[in-house]
């Protein structure tokens, strides 16, 4: 959605005003954006073509800067490399000043700090994506504003990036319901014997088809636990897992779901079940108003009441343009803190829930789903086949 940036009647793809309020409990005046999923969002889309794949240039590389003073969205600066000149012909962005001059990190950060300065920006504290600021470049802004405090803006961009837009929100959906129809795909297009290396190759070349972009597929076949593609088969009366991650215009779609050879007994039924319970008491958890904790608080008493509890686990995360950023509940499975354990959930923020059970016996059994907290619940992303898909049928389930 397009948001009228205050006093210029610019056309900002983004709330410049929650980021303002962001940026000022953080003291921050301007922040130097460096990485190319933020830059993206803050550019309402724009990711440079010849990039999208790789970073890597000569004895450099690719590096997007885009330079956002907090109430100063008139003074907003994009630095590009010289390629970006032909998108930038084509679909201009909304940058007041828009520079597609660079060649390499040193070329990007020292056009932004000239443009910066032109501008009048003189900060007391530059905010920066320590992550994806390379040392060479960091060096550079350090030392153009060597009066300034140099601060890591990194959770202020992502927590920017938590409440989606219904723009962003479609696109995470298409993505899920994408990788669900791959996933069916591949599934009822397999028999008995096909390598997980096989399979894998099948799922990047379902969701290419249905316009993602391929990013991984965790698999796991019969009673083994690796999760890496391998020329270990998938035999029948075998189970089989796909956990994959799509990606839709930068947005992720992130996916598990269990299929077999044949027909599962009851035990194998149960756990799948078990799981499902799981995953959808967390679902009803899922509201604005309530804080992040109360996923957990509806899952792990039905894990622990498991008989299988010791080889089960329960993880929520935030989903978008990044895995695993806000809303952020646990700290368990990735380096943040868990901020909004205790802060409530609000409209438009999406969670990612997934249940995941390696059984000593029976393997590698998990579901994961994509939950959006809307204004009145939640809606699940990609909710289909949810239970044992059958391999080598022909037939989607």
């Amino acid at each position: 959605m397009l948001t009228p940036a205050p006093r210029s009647g610019l056309a900002i793809p983004f709330d410049n005003a929650r980021l303002d309020r962001l940026m000022d409990a953080e003291h921050i005046d301007v922040i130097f954006v460096t990485s190319k999923h933020n830059a993206q969002y803050l550019l309402g889309g724009h990711r440079a073509d010849f990039f999208d794949y790789m970073d890597a240039m000569s004895v450099s590389r690719y590096l997007p800067v885009l330079v956002y003073a907090k109430g100063a969205a008139d003074k907003a600066i994009y630095v590009g490399h010289r390629l970006e000149k032909y998108q930038h012909d084509v679909h201009p962005l909304w940058t007041p000043e828009t520079a597609t001059v660079s060649n390499g990190t040193i070329d990007a950060i020292n056009k932004a700090i000239e443009l910066a300065k032109t501008h009048g920006i003189k900060p007391k504290r530059v905010g920066a994506e320590f992550g994806f600021l390379p040392y060479d470049a960091a060096m550079v802004l350090r030392a153009a504003f060597p009066d300034a405090e140099l601060v890591d803006a990194s959770l202020v961009l992502d927590r920017q990036r938590a409440i989606k837009s219904p723009e962003e929100l479609k696109k995470l959906k298409y993505a899920s319901d994408m990788v669900i129809e791959s996933m069916q795909t591949v599934i009822a297009g397999h028999g008995p014997g096909v390598t997980k290396r096989e399979l894998v190759d099948a799922m990047r070349v379902e969701e290419v088809k249905r316009g993602l972009t391929f990013e991984y597929c965790l698999i796991t076949a019969g009673t083994n636990l690796n999760r890496a593609p391998s020329e270990q088969v998938w035999g029948k009366g075998e189970t089989l897992s796909l956990d994959s991650g799509g990606n839709y215009q930068g947005y992720i779609g992130d996916i598990c779901r269990m299929a077999i050879h044949g027909e599962p007994d009851n035990e194998l039924q149960d756990l799948l079940a078990e799981i499902d319970t799981i995953q959808k008491a967390a679902f009803k958890a899922v509201k604005p108003g309530v804080p992040g904790q109360a996923i957990y608080d509806a899952a792990e008493p039905l894990k622990q009441k498991s008989k299988h509890h010791n080889h089960m686990e329960f993880l929520a995360h935030g989903m978008g343009l990044v895995s695993h950023e806000a809303p952020r509940m646990a700290n368990r499975a990735a380096p943040y803190p868990a901020e909004h354990r205790h802060n409530p959930l609000e409209p438009g923020m999406v969670v990612s829930v997934e249940t995941t059970l390696m059984h000593p016996s029976r393997g590698f059994i998990k579901l994961e789903d994509t939950v959006v907290v809307t204004p009145s619940g939640h809606e699940v992303y990609g909710e289909g086949a949810r239970g044992w898909n059958r391999g080598g049928t022909g037939v989607k389930r």
